[in-house]
This record gives C-alpha cells, sequence and structure tokens, in this order.
C-alpha cells in the first residue's frame, strides 16, 4: 500500500526488532489513516524537493514493539504520527542536517527532533505529524549521565 507517491507503509512499519521477537506491527486503519497525513505534509515535499530516495528508519510501532525498543509511553509512533529518518541508509549525498533543517524551514509538524550526533549532524531526525495539533517544536535529544534529555534546539554557530 502506497502512502505517498515515494512512501509505502511497508517501509514504515518493517522493524528488525519486531521481526527479530516475532513482534505483530500491523497498524490500524486510523493509525494508516495518520501516516497517509505525515507523508503527505512531511515526507513527500521533502522527497519532491531533494529528488532522491530518503529512508525511514521507524515509522509505526506496536505498543508491544514500542516497549521493546524503549520509546516514550507517549511516542507518536503508536499512533502512526511519526517517523525517524535517516539519511546515512540510502548513502546518497544528502545529509540528516538538509533534512532537519528543510523540515524545520518548509513542513508544518507538531515536534522536529535534532536526535543525538554531533553538534553539525544529527543521527537521526524525528518528526511528528498530528493535525489540528501542530505546535512546530522544534527538541534536540542529548544523553547525560542522568539518561536522555530533550531541550529547546538552538543551531550552533
Amino acid at each position: 500500500m502506497k502512502l505517498s507517491r515515494n512512501l509505502s507503509l511497508q517501509e514504515c512499519t518493517k522493524s528488525p526488532t519486531a521481526i527479530r521477537l516475532g513482534i505483530l506491527n500491523h497498524p490500524s486503519v486510523e493509525e494508516i489513516a495518520n501516516l497517509k497525513l505525515i507523508a503527505k505534509n512531511v515526507f513527500q515535499p521533502l522527497r519532491d524537493y531533494y529528488g532522491l530516495p530518503i529512508a525511514i528508519s521507524s515509522g509505526y510501532r506496536s505498543k508491544e514493539l514500542n516497549e521493546a525498543v524503549g520509546g516514550s509511553k507517549s511516542s507518536h509512533h503508536m499512533t502512526g504520527q511519526a517517523l525517524d529518518i535517516d539519511a546515512d541508509v540510502m548513502s546518497n549525498g544528502l545529509t540528516n542536517k538538509q533534512i532537519f533543517d528543510y523540515i524545520k524551514n518548509h513542513c508544518e509538524f507538531c515536534q522536529l527532533i535534532w536526535e543525538f550526533g554531533s553538534d553539525n549532524e544529527p543521527a537521526w531526525v524525528h518528526v511528528s505529524y498530528v493535525e489540528n495539533d501542530n505546535r512546530g517544536e522544534v527538541l534536540r535529544a542529548v544523553r547525560t549521565s542522568k539518561g536522555v534529555v530533550y531541550a529547546t534546539y538552538s543551531p550552533v554557530l
């Protein structure tokens, strides 16, 4: 099933962890509708702008899968409203920073997170899209001795 011209449901539900642990990762009709919204409003504009394949490292996660990967108990992944995008998977010259900056500057979103990495490049980009609740929150995730901390994003100049 296609969620948009360049994104399939399979790309948004495939999980090595789910396969390894035998976890079913099948979204409901409502969750598929949410995936279509994020595909239409974030993924496809990004894909069209760069004209390059873009990999989803995590899309929809069932509650069981989300627990298995240590996801937040309120993760938008469980409702089909979030994607983790990782340019490194495709090795096509596109960077995670370019993806992050494009979404920040051109898309409507609920949350956009610079996930770990360095000051110059996130390890991957998390974005959520929640119809009628896109607050445009931009964060940076960092690991500290006390665990993961989410802080307001501010670019390093």
